[in-house]
């Protein structure tokens, strides 16, 4: 997987879940705030959340969960790929 692919696939995921019938995935940029560009609310990140720990196969544990971690696409696959080298896999 490349350096952007895990970017790719929670931008992906971020329109899927939330419906986002008029953006596409190649529309939000790494570093956007998505709580201001998408409008995410903390149901939206939780959502967000359930669907990268079912993608990814990882979890989240409730203790080690800031919102900070989920402002943008970069922070998240920051995250995404901690949680893939802790368990052993490619990050």
């Amino acid at each position: 997987m490349g350096e952007t692919g895990i970017e790719n696939q929670i931008k992906e995921l971020i329109v899927e879940l939330l419906f986002l019938t008029d953006t596409s995935p190649e529309e939000i940029k790494d570093d956007d705030v998505l709580a201001e560009t998408l409008a995410m609310d903390s149901v939206a990140i939780f959502q967000v959340v359930a669907g990268l720990e079912e993608e990814f196969e990882i979890s989240f544990a409730d203790d080690t969960f800031e919102m900070e971690k989920f402002q943008s696409v970069a922070s998240i696959a920051r995250v995404v790929r901690d949680k893939l080298a802790a368990k052993g896999g490619n990050a």
